[in-house]
């Protein structure tokens, strides 16, 4: 059988042994406990404290700030392992893929100081609050308003859908600081949880699929935050900084989503080989090799497109428009052969104690999160001219 974890062209020498030393750690520590996740609805604290005494956690931030001194190569990697080893539970792509990033672009030297070494060893877990109640994947439509009081901004306002939300000691959150309508009045202010006056978490919620994640209301009330806790030099700049950096958090949702697929591709042949039914092993049934040569072919095809996004990106010359094909691609093209394959195990593939049913429920949600697929449909269209 075609190999689906081949070495990829995007991974040096140090990559690949990253990528071993992940595997094995999330073999050993993820696996076991992910049932333990799924039913409490978040990842222990220890975890990210083990995760971060590792690296696993900001291994694309310089070392000078305490990450692993390596670039997105490395950040896709941890993404790929954890669907391998059927992870959906630990968000590391919210935390180190997409909040730390933020602060390493457009933080001050002494919020990278203070925040990403910590961030590195997991002492502090980060979340991003864009969605609003209402206003989904729009995020002009922002209404949190933070306003100007002397040396602080004063914040009121909820978010909703916010990963890793019951958990987060910072959060970054897309408030309206000034008040030009649209873009123009948005910035990003980094919020530090603990102990925080009119601060407050709602809801862990109830959600059909990634049940180990924690998905998080948040509500902010007259909650006051030093000004000096602003990324970028001046008010306004958040809608921008968000613009630029969701290429990158969209590339990790399409990295999870092929090896997911691939992972779907594999445990689904395993099953095939060992299953009989009507007297034959269903590997034997055409309709179960055509079944799996077509998604197969889906895979190689779509890995084809993620490797060459990865390098485009580590080369600086991902464009938006490559980052929203591939994420919709990807988790269009996962739902379809997850659902493929979990036909092929038959009324088994309907138990949650196989990974091909949770792996259904989980993967739903990729087409929507990071911008729903309808809207990177809009972002390829303008690409046209």
């Amino acid at each position: 059988m075609i190999d689906l974890r081949p070495r990829r062209p995007w991974e040096s020498d140090e990559a690949a042994q990253f990528r071993d030393m992940v595997r094995r750690f999330l073999l050993a520590e993820a696996v076991p406990r992910d049932a333990a996740w799924r039913a409490q609805k978040f990842v222990d604290r220890n975890f990210w404290l083990q995760a971060g005494a590792l690296g696993l956690l900001c291994p694309g931030i310089p070392d000078a700030f305490g990450g692993g001194g390596g670039d997105f190569a490395l950040d896709a990697i941890v993404s790929e392992e954890l669907s391998y080893a059927g992870i959906t539970s630990f968000q590391q792509l919210i935390h180190g893929g997409i909040v730390a990033p933020y602060i390493l672009h457009y933080g001050t030297e002494d919020q990278r100081q203070r925040w990403l070494p910590k961030m590195a060893s997991g002492e502090m877990i980060g979340a991003i609050a864009m969605t609003e109640p209402g206003g989904g994947s729009d995020l002009q439509a922002v209404r949190t308003s933070a306003r100007r009081e002397g040396e602080s901004y004063v914040l009121n306002g909820a978010k909703t859908f916010i990963t890793n939300g019951i958990v987060a000691d910072l959060v970054i959150v897309a408030a309206r600081t000034g008040p030009e309508p649209g873009a123009r009045g948005l910035s990003l202010i980094v919020v530090e949880t603990a102990g925080l006056a009119g601060f407050r978490r709602g809801r862990n919620l109830n959600k059909i699929g990634m049940h180990g994640s924690d998905t998080a209301e948040l509500f902010f009330d007259e909650v006051r935050v030093p000004a000096e806790n602003r990324l970028g030099a001046a008010d306004g700049q958040g809608f921008v900084q968000m613009m630029q950096q969701l290429p990158q958090e969209r590339l990790g949702v399409a990295v999870g989503a092929q090896a997911m697929m691939e992972r779907a591709i594999e445990i689904t042949v395993d099953h095939a080989r060992t299953r009989s039914t009507f007297g034959k092993v269903l590997m034997e049934l055409q309709n179960t090799r055509f079944t799996l040569a077509d998604c197969l072919a889906r895979a190689q095809v779509s890995r084809a497109f993620v490797d060459r996004c990865i390098e485009g990106h580590l080369a600086g010359r991902l464009t938006a428009a490559d980052a929203s094909m591939a994420k919709m691609w990807t988790t269009d093209r996962q739902c379809e052969v997850i659902d493929d394959c979990l036909q092929l195990h038959g009324g088994y593939g309907f138990m949650e104690e196989y990974p091909i049913a949770r792996m259904y429920a989980d993967v739903r949600v990729q087409r929507i999160y990071g911008g729903a697929n309808e809207i990177m449909k809009e972002i390829i269209a303008r690409s046209l001219g």
